[in-house]
C-alpha cells in the first residue's frame, strides 16, 4: 500500500512496509531525474510494472535533449531574465520626464522603479511553485503575456495612480523568469554542466539593470518623449513572448510523464499506466498551502537558505541604490547628462562578463576535477561555493573604492571604475550561492529560489526610497563605507556553509543528500 508527501514538486511514493534506501546522486542525474529515481528506487518492494517512467536514452526526457535544443532553450530562458530586469530600471533615464509629466516629487518617482522591483517580490510567491504543479511552459507563457499589456498601461496612462498600478503589476508578471528559467536550466542542464549555463545566467540579473539606464539615458538625451522608453519595452516583451511561442517546450519531467502516461492509456486502452505527478490528491486548502507556504516555509527552517537569502538581498538592495546614488555622483556631482551619468554603469555588465569568464576558464575546471574524484557520483554542493568566496571579498572592496573616489574634484573615471569589481563581485557570489541553493534543494529549487527572490526583491524595492537621503546626510563618502562594513560582516558567510555545510545539510529536512 502506497502513500504520498504532500510537498511541492516531485510526489514520492514509499512502501509502508519496505523501504528501501536511495541510491547516491549519479553524475548523469538532474533535479527532476533525482526526485524520479527516487519513485523508482524507494517504491514499494515489488515495482509497479505500471509505473511511466523515463527509459535510458529516452529523447522526450528533458536531460537526453540534443545540445541544440537545451541550448536554444536556456537561451530563451536567460532572455526573458533579461528582459525582466531591463524593464525594473529602464524609467531611470527619463526620470526628469516622468516628473514634468506627472508633477512627481524625487520621492514619489522613486517608486517608478521601487514598485517594479516590489511586484518581483509579489511574484515569485506563485510562479515558482506553480511551475512545480502545472509545468514551467504555461507558467511562462501567461505572466509574459500580461506582462507585454503592462508595458502597454504604462505608455498610454493617463495619471500618475494608473503609471504607479501598472508599474506595480509589471513586475509582478515580470517576476515569473526570475524564478522560472532557473528550474527550466535545471530541468534539461545536467549537474555536470550547470555551473556554466549559471555562469551566463546570473549576469542578467544585474546587466539588465545596468543597461536599462544607458537606453532610457540615450533616448532622453536624444529628445525621445519618455512613452517610447515603454512602447520599446512593449516591443522587445513581445518579442521575447513569441520566442517563448515557438523555441520553449515544457521541461517539467513530473508534468511529462503525466502526459505520457496519459498517451499510454489512450494507446493501449488500459487505464492501469500512471504517473507520479497524477497520484497527487491534495485537499483545497492543502493546495493553497503547498503553492503559498513552501517557500516561506523553506526560509524559516532552512538555516542555509535564511543566511544566503539575506547576503544576497543585501547586495541586490545595493545595486537598486546605485541607480539613486550614480546620479547624486555623476549628474550632481560632475555635472554629466543623463546618457553619460547611464555609461557610468557600463564597467558593472563587463565586470560581470569578466566573472563568467573567470568562471568558465578557472572555477569551473576545479569543478570538474572534484567531478572526477567523486565519480559516479556529484561532489557535494559546498563544492560550488568556491565562486563565491571571490566575490565576498571584491564586494567590499567595490564599495570601498566607490566611496572614497567620489569627490567631484577625483576622476569621474575612479569611482567608475569601481564597477568592475562591484559587478564581477556580485556575479561571483551569486554563482556560488545559486549553484549551491540548487544542489541542496534539488526537486525543490523552484520553491526555494522564490523565497531568496521574495526577500531580495523587498531589499530591491526599499533600498532606492532612502539612497537619496542617505547620500545626501551622510554624503557619499560615508554612506559607501557603510555599505562596505556591512558586506565586510556578511562576507563570511560562503566560508561558514563550505565548512559547516554537510552538518547543516544532515539536518534539513528539505534536501534530499
Amino acid at each position: 500500500m502506497q502513500h504520498q508527501d504532500l510537498e511541492v514538486g516531485v510526489p514520492v511514493f514509499r512502501s509502508q512496509e519496505k523501504k528501501q534506501e536511495a541510491r547516491p546522486r549519479s553524475i548523469d542525474d538532474g533535479d527532476t531525474k533525482e526526485s524520479l529515481n527516487l519513485v523508482k528506487e524507494e517504491s514499494i518492494s515489488e515495482p509497479d510494472q505500471y509505473l511511466v517512467v523515463f527509459e535510458k536514452d529516452d529523447p522526450a526526457d528533458p536531460l537526453n535533449w540534443s545540445f541544440m535544443k537545451k541550448f536554444i532553450v536556456t537561451g530563451v530562458a536567460i532572455l526573458l531574465i533579461f528582459n525582466s530586469t531591463v524593464a525594473s530600471s529602464i524609467p531611470s533615464g527619463v526620470i526628469g520626464q516622468l516628473q514634468a509629466h506627472f508633477g512627481l516629487s524625487s520621492e514619489v518617482s522613486a517608486l517608478a522603479i521601487a514598485l517594479f522591483v516590489l511586484g518581483f517580490l509579489i511574484g515569485p510567491i506563485l510562479w515558482g511553485p506553480l511551475s512545480e504543479h502545472y509545468g514551467r511552459r504555461p507558467i511562462s507563457l501567461i505572466p509574459l503575456t500580461l506582462f507585454v499589456g503592462t508595458q502597454i498601461g504604462c505608455a498610454l496612462s493617463p495619471n500618475t495612480a494608473a503609471f504607479l498600478i501598472f508599474r506595480l503589476l509589471g513586475g509582478i508578471f515580470a517576476a515569473s523568469p526570475l524564478s522560472n528559467s532557473g528550474a527550466v536550466m535545471s530541468d534539461v542542464v545536467t549537474p555536470a554542466m550547470r555551473g556554466q549555463v549559471m555562469a551566463v545566467f546570473t549576469v542578467c540579473p544585474f546587466a539588465g539593470p545596468a543597461v536599462a539606464p544607458i537606453i532610457s539615458g540615450w533616448m532622453d538625451v536624444a529628445g525621445v518623449n519618455w512613452v517610447w522608453v515603454f512602447w520599446f519595452q512593449t516591443i522587445f516583451a513581445g518579442f521575447c513572448l513569441f520566442l517563448t511561442v515557438v523555441a520553449q517546450p515544457e521541461t517539467y519531467a513530473p508534468l511529462l510523464l503525466a502526459h505520457k502516461a496519459e498517451r499510454m492509456r489512450k494507446e493501449t486502452g488500459d487505464d492501469r499506466w500512471w504517473a507520479p505527478l497524477e497520484k497527487q490528491q491534495l485537499s483545497f486548502l492543502n493546495r493553497v498551502k503547498a503553492i503559498l507556504g513552501r517557500p516561506f516555509v523553506l526560509l524559516a527552517t532552512e538555516p542555509m537558505l535564511t543566511a544566503i537569502t539575506f547576503y544576497m538581498s543585501f547586495i541586490y538592495g545595493v545595486v537598486y541604490l546605485l541607480f539613486e546614488a550614480y546620479p547624486i555622483v555623476f549628474t550632481v556631482g560632475h555635472n554629466f547628462n543623463n546618457l553619460v551619468s547611464g555609461l557610468m554603469f557600463v564597467p558593472i555588465p563587463v565586470g560581470g562578463v569578466a566573472a563568467c569568464v573567470f568562471y568558465i576558464v578557472y572555477i569551473d575546471p576545479i569543478y570538474q576535477v572534484a567531478i572526477r574524484e567523486h565519480h559516479p557520483n556529484l561532489p557535494p554542493p559546498e563544492h560550488r561555493l568556491h565562486a563565491g568566496f571571490y566575490g565576498a571579498i571584491m564586494l567590499p572592496i567595490s564599495f570601498l573604492w566607490f566611496a572614497w573616489t567620489s569627490f567631484p574634484s577625483i576622476s569621474y573615471w575612479a569611482p567608475m571604475m569601481a564597477g568592475f569589481p562591484l559587478g564581477m563581485g556580485v556575479v561571483l557570489l551569486y554563482l556560488g550561492l545559486f549553484s549551491y541553493l540548487i544542489d541542496v534543494y534539488l526537486a525543490s529549487a523552484a520553491s526555494a529560489l522564490a523565497s531568496t527572490i521574495i526577500v531580495r526583491s523587498l531589499f530591491g524595492a526599499v533600498f532606492p526610497l532612502f539612497a537619496n537621503q542617505m547620500f545626501e546626510k551622510l554624503n557619499a563618502r560615508w554612506a559607501g563605507t557603510l555599505l562596505g562594513l556591512v558586506a565586510v560582516v556578511m562576507a563570511p558567510i560562503p566560508f561558514i556553509l563550505h565548512r559547516f555545510g554537510p552538518a547543516l545539510r544532515a539536518r534539513s529536512k528539505a534536501n534530499r543528500h
